[in-house]
């Protein structure tokens, strides 16, 4: 029976009574097993064969789930969840009723806490520590991180309030040497001095036990430590912070995971164990390429990933053309991104530019207040971020870019349902929380050429601007290269709907933000109602709305976004001010968290494709132009 051992485990509990020759096995089982199921499915795969060894000693060693692990993001779990009994549910992984790819307390009581942003984990394993101290309770809370997120500030923060608050945490440093891009700054340099450790610490307790009988002479070689093993050992910044430092050690040697662990298990206080690991551990074609095996979609083990057939470009793909051209045009053009180099389209920009592209590590607070000071000195600074990473670095936002009115366009990637990420990537409200914002711009590009001008047009603007645009592919219009600036605030008729009969009033007009433009076209043409394409939300066309408001009975917002707070609240808002008052229907994605799925399904779900769209005009408005109330207007 292939995979027998592995077969067998149903709970940590099963790990723990095997032999130690029967873990080698076990893992060896677990990553076959994790191979062949992402092939299948899709997700996470190079940090998952990085992590198998590590995860099995941690379930053997810790009593979980009354130890607590948290798993740092979350993308290297898999093996995590195979052993605490949802190896069967693996063929649902990311998909619509399945099980997440990240860790989801409701989903497990051994996923401790969960995660899917980076940098969180430190600070979450302290609180339970702490916690567990406060009740009288004896476990340990164990953070594994990995060397990417460690350049997060929040895990400076979690370990500077670690090493003073004396709780039972350990803290799992996993240096693959590799994040989603390759890690940047001085912490990285730092910790690739590892295996002079080695060296350094065998010849520290050599000398102190040599030179404990001669008080004089010890204290001496102290002093000279002090000031010499921060130029050569690795855990010396840890040290610092409070914490006893142990590794670097193999991260996939099992024989030394395992003793390390049962020592540190019993030691009290922050304890900090540095393993080495290597992404795409065991599958050659991960290890020499761990980026493309980091989110791959299905594929051949035996084959690999084959490249797809080229087509229509990503709006990703949109963004990086248009980042190149436009820093041929102006030399002031500066790119920033926080640790998404691949994924926010940015690699010809850097290969290109390199000396106007800043990869800052996953430091979004960083990213946008770099991003500012790069303003007051007259550049022009793109900041390539995740709609739903920029919620990281909102106080810059507001403090350090907006206050101070500089011109930083943000291209917000991922807006709206992101599919199998869920609900921890979705980029559902960025309109809502950039619009209240006092001096910022939020453009809602259509389709591909949309996007492309509208960035243009928010980079010749001298205040912040923010252009969002969804994962993945648009309709395939075709994206013109002359860069055209649109007016500010202005949107377009698409779709012009005959009048009521008897009357000089339209029905219905459907006022789209967006890519779901198309849907609301295709909803139109069976309902005959006009179709504004508003492009921005901010500032909002109030001449278009009000024209719209006195020409039909009623109107119908749409976004790709929070229905609350978001562009129909704009609508609203303007229709309050301008003392218009007639029927209006807010479609938009609903208040709660949408999780991981198909995404034309998921819109589905939410009323968000044509067919929702028509269905929920005809639910409100009915089938009969007599059951719309006519518009009444307060001069």
């Amino acid at each position: 029976m292939k995979n027998a051992l592995l077969q067998s485990i149903q709970s940590p509990a099963d790990v723990r009574r095997l032999s130690r020759s029967e873990l080698h096995l076990l893992a060896s089982e677990l990553r076959d097993f994790l191979l062949h199921s992402v092939s299948q499915t899709g997700g996470h795969l190079s940090s998952n064969l990085g992590t198998v060894e590590l995860t099995v000693a941690l379930h053997k060693v810790f009593d979980t789930p009354n130890d607590r692990i948290v798993w740092d993001v979350g993308h290297q779990t898999y093996p995590h969840k195979i052993l605490t009994g949802r190896r069967d549910r693996m063929g649902s992984l990311r998909q619509l009723g399945g099980i997440s790819g990240f860790p989801r307390r409701d989903e497990s009581e051994y996923d401790a806490f969960g995660t899917a942003h980076s940098s969180t984990s430190i600070s979450a394993a302290l609180g339970m520590a702490v916690g567990a101290r406060m009740k009288g309770e004896h476990r340990k809370a164990i953070a594994v991180i990995g060397d990417g997120a460690m350049s997060g500030g929040m895990a400076f923060e979690a370990l500077n309030n670690a090493g003073v608050a004396g709780a039972d945490v350990l803290v799992i440093l996993n240096d693959n040497d590799m994040s989603i891009s390759p890690p940047v700054g001085a912490l990285n340099r730092y910790l690739a001095r590892l295996m002079s450790g080695r060296f350094y610490a065998n010849a520290r307790d050599t000398a102190k036990s040599v030179l404990k009988n001669a008080p004089p002479l010890l204290e001496l070689a102290r002093r000279f430590e002090s000031h010499a093993k921060g130029m050569v050992v690795p855990g010396t910044i840890f040290e610092e912070f409070g914490f006893n430092y142990v590794g670097p050690i193999d991260g996939h040697d099992l024989d030394a995971l395992i003793p390390t662990l049962e020592n540190l298990r019993n030691l009290k206080g922050p304890q900090f164990l540095h393993v080495v690991t290597k992404k795409g551990q065991g599958y050659h074609l991960a290890e020499n390429d761990p980026v493309a095996y980091h989110g791959p979609s299905r594929f051949n083990p035996a084959v690999g990933i084959t490249p797809a057939a080229p087509g229509k470009p990503t709006f990703t793909q949109v963004f990086g053309t248009w980042l190149c051209d436009m820093a041929e045009a102006d030399t002031r053009l500066v790119g920033i991104t926080p640790a998404m180099r691949e994924g926010s389209g940015m690699v010809e920009f850097e290969s290109r530019f390199p000396r106007r592209y800043h990869d800052v590590g996953i430091a979004e607070q960083h990213a946008v207040t770099f991003a500012a000071g790069l303003a007051c000195e007259g550049l022009k600074p793109v900041v390539a971020i995740y709609s739903t990473f920029l919620q990281r670095a909102y106080d810059q936002l507001i403090h350090d870019v907006a206050i101070q009115n500089l011109p930083v366009v943000f291209a917000l990637d991922r807006a709206g349902l992101v599919g199998a990420d869920g609900a921890t990537h979705a980029g559902n409200y960025d309109i809502a929380y950039l619009r209240c914002i006092p001096n910022m711009s939020v453009m809602t590009p259509s389709d591909e050429n949309e996007c492309r001008q509208l960035l243009y047009t928010a980079f010749l603007q001298d205040h912040p601007t923010a252009v969002r645009y969804p994962r993945g592919k648009g309709v395939g219009v075709e994206v013109h290269q002359a860069m055209t600036a649109i007016p500010l605030g202005k949107g377009e008729i698409r779709r012009m709907a005959s009048p009521s009969s008897g009357s000089h009033c339209r029905r219905i007009a459907i006022l789209a933000f967006g890519t779901l433009l198309h849907a609301a076209l295709d909803a139109a043409e069976r309902l005959d109602a006009t179709v504004a394409n508003m492009r921005f939300a901010k500032p909002l066309d109030i001449e278009l709305v009000c024209e719209l408001a006195r020409s039909h009975d009623a109107l119908v917002t749409i976004e790709d976004g929070s229905a609350m707070g978001g562009a129909g609240s704009a609508v609203l808002e303007a229709l309050q001010q301008a003392g218009i008052l007639m029927p209006v229907l807010v479609l938009g994605l609903p208040d709660e968290f949408i999780e991981h799925g198909d995404p034309a399904v998921l819109m589905s779900r939410c009323g968000l494709d044509s067919a929702g769209i028509e269905q929920s005009i005809l639910k409100r408005f009915g089938g009969r132009p007599a059951l719309v109330r006519p518009a009444v207007v307060h001069q």
